[in-house]
């Protein structure tokens, strides 16, 4: 297993991040990201920024809200 390099592993981030096929080896990937701080900072950048996205996707308004929202669509007349 060779250390991959900086840009080869930066280049395909994103796809190792999610389990995704990518030009490079995960285990080429893992071990330049063990061994290069700016790399890892990277990856552990775009890591938290998806799991903030993915949670607040999942994430619903409260009921009461939504109630509200509906209420108040439906009580303005359309122009």
């Amino acid at each position: 297993m060779s250390d991959c390099g900086c840009e080869r592993a930066r280049r395909d981030l994103e796809e190792y991040l999610r389990d995704e096929v990518c030009k490079t080896s995960p285990e080429d990937i893992a071990e330049h990201l063990a061994h290069c701080p700016g790399c890892r900072d990277e990856a552990h950048f775009a890591r938290t920024l998806t799991d903030v996205v993915a949670r607040a996707c999942k994430e619903s308004a409260p009921e009461e809200l939504r109630d509200l929202v509906i209420a108040r669509l439906r009580s303005d007349p359309v122009t």
